[in-house]
């Protein structure tokens, strides 16, 4: 048994589709659940790439890129014993697509829908093949169906067409059954014998997850024995972890922790030299001192070393003297204060150490005139206003101009076309800023458009300059995903990505 330690307050939901954003897949997503498309997630020494899951073989017809076909896999079962094949995909599709379908699920909708923003219509080909169209074409497609999660529909009517008692007693095609789950306390997944991949069959025989979001907390958890392995480890007591004989592990990650700005009529963000007088206050080692290393300093969406980081002019750096001097000419100033409220997470998977992290910079920001309040949120109410994007309920009821959610950028989607199209403005996708340029639409939908790798490198290239020379977000750092392993904990395979897989726990 293996006894983990999560940075959530709660057990991500179990249904099909996880709450609690991308780090909650490794937990009841990738665990309980299998998606048409894969991640390749037990390499360590090079980032995956798109691996056959419940499809085996996927593709866009040549006489219209609009309609991708998927061959299903034969032979895999779900965990209550019932055969999964086109009709529960579409069933699936229909769970989180069509608010009129009998067993549309809202809960899960909410944390799907915006990852699926191409999706049209789907439709059953035969037993074993499903066709979905999607919006237009779309060569980045197969990246957002890594995030559509195959529940049973036979399992679904045996507990009486009921999603609380889904949740209970869910049944999905993964390499763990869930045998008990206790709200905000801990779910207990075990070994599925049967599961239709060898290659991924758990190296324990029970993972036991138990919410402790308080990184201190969490840290003396496994110092103490109550747990084997944490995520994001309190960044004082790695000295202790270090003494106590435990194995700390990271790698590189496509993520970034920053600031998405609201460029809406009014909000102050719409100034670029305030923008960029925001990201040149910050000295990004000093945070890496504040997590003992356990991050990356940021400049830009992605890391220097990505293909698509390109040769921004604007050079994401500290520069106190310029973010002063820019702040100024906005007509700000340390005595008289751009005043504001930026919305940010009590903390998270995925969102690091936030408390320190953003009381560190709020204290940056104050030095050169920038005065910002924050409205602390539990998680998943910092995802509600994500969503929402920066005209929603949440934001416009607290004057909120600024919401600080670090993300995954592991593809061009996840990246830059979800932040920065206009197409993707919330609550269709995560343009959560309300960004609107006619020459970053025409880049992103040449990229789209385009099945040539090298191409679509070469766009995400400008596409990532034009976002650093505007100064769009505020760029902090990266994280390193840190784990602590007790001594009884000897197998693990860190991918480079934000999902993990617990299969290689032993």
């Amino acid at each position: 048994m293996v006894r983990y330690g999560i940075s959530m307050a709660d057990i991500p939901q179990t249904t099909g589709q996880p709450d609690r954003g991308a780090g909650a897949y490794q937990f009841t997503g990738h665990t309980l659940y299998d998606p048409l498309v894969a991640w390749e997630m037990d390499v360590a020494d090079r980032p995956g790439k798109l691996v056959p899951g419940l499809a085996t073989f996927w593709e866009a017809d040549p006489a219209d890129r609009r309609r991708w076909v998927f061959k299903l896999r034969d032979g895999v079962r779900f965990h209550d014993g019932s055969a999964f094949d086109a009709d529960a995909v579409v069933w699936n599709f229909e769970k989180v697509l069509n608010g009129q379908a009998p067993h549309f699920d809202n809960r899960q909708a909410a944390q799907v829908r915006p990852r699926l923003p191409s999706v049209a219509s789907w439709r059953k080909l035969d037993a074993m093949t499903v066709e979905v169209t999607t919006k237009a074409v779309d060569s980045f497609f197969p990246y957002q169906m890594l995030w559509f999660l195959i529940s049973s529909p036979a399992q679904y009517e045996k507990v009486g067409r009921n999603w609380d008692r889904f949740a209970q007693e869910p049944s999905g095609t993964g390499p763990f059954r869930l045998a008990r789950l206790v709200p905000r306390e801990r779910a207990e997944l075990v070994k599925n014998t049967a599961y239709w991949n060898p290659a991924r069959t758990p190296k324990a025989d029970r993972v036991v997850l138990v919410c402790a979001p308080e990184a201190v907390t969490r840290t003396n958890a496994l110092l103490t024995g109550q747990v084997d392995v944490i995520e994001t480890p309190a960044p004082d007591l790695l000295p202790r972890l270090q003494a106590s004989g435990a194995r700390l592990v990271q790698n590189v990650t496509p993520h970034v922790w920053n600031y998405h700005l609201s460029l809406l009529e009014g909000s102050p963000w719409r100034d670029i030299r305030l923008r960029r007088a925001a990201n040149l206050a910050i000295n990004r080692d000093e945070v890496v001192a504040l997590l003992n290393g356990l991050a990356k300093p940021a400049a830009g969406v992605v890391d220097p070393a990505s293909p698509w980081f390109g040769r921004p002019e604007f050079q994401v750096r500290t520069d106190v003297d310029a973010a002063r001097k820019l702040v100024a000419d906005a007509g700000y100033g340390p005595r008289n204060p751009l005043r504001t409220k930026f919305i940010i997470p009590t903390g998270g998977s995925g969102q690091m150490q936030s408390l320190p992290m953003n009381e560190y910079v709020q204290s940056a920001w104050r030095e050169v005139g920038i005065a910002v309040e924050f409205q602390t949120v539990e998680l998943e109410v910092l995802y509600t206003c994500w969503r929402q994007g920066a005209a929603g309920e949440i934001a416009r009821g607290g004057n909120v101009t600024a919401n600080n959610v670090a993300y995954l950028t592991s593809d061009p989607l996840y990246a830059f076309i979800r932040f920065f199209h206009s197409n993707q403005i919330a609550p269709t996708g995560v343009n959560w800023s309300h960004y609107r340029d006619p020459e970053m639409d025409k880049m992103l939908d040449a990229a789209t458009t385009s099945f040539d790798t090298a191409e679509q490198d070469a766009i995400m290239r400008r596409v990532h300059e034009k976002a650093v020379n505007e100064a769009l977000w505020v760029f902090v750092v990266h994280d390193t995903n840190p784990r602590a392993l007790g001594r009884g904990v000897r197998g693990y395979t860190q991918a480079q990505h934000w999902f993990q897989d617990l299969t290689t726990l032993g």
